[in-house]
């Protein structure tokens, strides 16, 4: 695991807290549902940096998505909620 989210629930931003120094660069995809493709993230975290946030997810619909970490070889998925 190289990163937790601060909280399952957001409403128009991610914050993801990094547990382990990033190798390379980060790859975020936000799936609703149905497994669609809703937001995409690929960025290079500074050296140092603890926190990310993903900005500009207010224009998602409501409900449930699943969040797709990857970094290098890496994977991780996590299930989140978009609330009002």
């Amino acid at each position: 695991m190289f990163a937790k989210i601060k909280s399952p629930v957001f409403i128009d931003a991610l914050t993801l807290e990094l547990v382990a120094p990033l190798r390379s660069s980060l790859k975020a995809i936000l799936r609703d549902e149905r497994g669609c493709e809703c937001s995409r993230l690929e960025t290079s975290v500074p050296q140092g940096d603890k926190t990310l946030t993903w900005k500009g997810l207010n224009d998602l619909p409501y409900g449930v998505y699943t969040l797709e970490l990857s970094q290098g070889e890496d994977e991780m998925k996590m299930r989140l909620v978009k609330r009002i």
